[in-house]
């Protein structure tokens, strides 16, 4: 079948068009999904970039440092007793810190963080990297169906005008509210079993 000459240009220029279009908005839309993620990401560093570590709740602070020792990496607990870390709920915590997203960011005043729990917060975790960047990160109260806990992330020294304040997950409540023996090594835990002496 022979198609006359400008409907054949015609069909072309369609075709051109729609491949152009497809293409604008697959890619486009992918661009955006991208810098979406990139948005909800917390911090940006890796849990092996992370060299010290402290935690401070209502109740305790915690300071813990990495130790490198023949290729292998641990954590030493310094505050309140020199002693092994548990590797675990360390671990735990830095899995979050490092791979963490904000489900959103509300922009609000200054005096209003009390009403999210930021003014005395809950938990304030304070990393260190290998660079000697040290990021921060505020834990407040959880919103209204506890799904999500207000928080902020490197918060200024004075706060002026509005602030971000995000939504992360309330993991980071679990990861931060426990018991002293649960941030040290169980190893160091378990009771020193000696031997009996042999009888005469």
């Amino acid at each position: 079948m022979n198609l006359p000459k400008s409907t054949l240009i015609l069909l072309l220029l369609a075709l051109g068009l729609g491949g152009f279009v497809y293409f604008y908005e697959i890619r486009s839309a992918t661009q955006k999904q991208e810098a979406a993620v990139q948005a909800k990401q917390i911090f940006s560093f890796t849990e092996e970039q992370v060299a010290a570590l402290s935690v401070k709740t209502q109740n305790q602070t915690l300071k813990f440092e990495r130790v490198d020792k023949s290729g292998q990496s641990s954590w030493q607990m310094k505050v309140p007793n020199d002693t092994p870390a548990s590797g675990g709920t360390i671990a735990y915590l830095l899995d979050l810190l490092a791979k963490g997203k904000s489900d959103r960011t509300l922009s609000v005043s200054s005096p209003q963080l009390a009403e999210y729990g930021l003014n005395q917060p809950q938990a304030n975790i304070e990393v260190k990297l290998k660079n000697n960047e040290t990021h921060r990160l505020v834990l407040g109260n959880p919103n209204f169906d506890r799904s999500f806990l207000y928080a902020q992330v490197d918060p200024p020294a004075q706060n002026t005008g509005n602030v971000d304040v995000l939504l992360v997950s309330p993991d980071f409540g679990n990861a931060v509210n426990r018991q002293l023996s649960e941030w040290k090594s169980q190893n160091d835990n378990k009771p020193s079993t000696k031997s009996p002496n042999p009888s005469p």
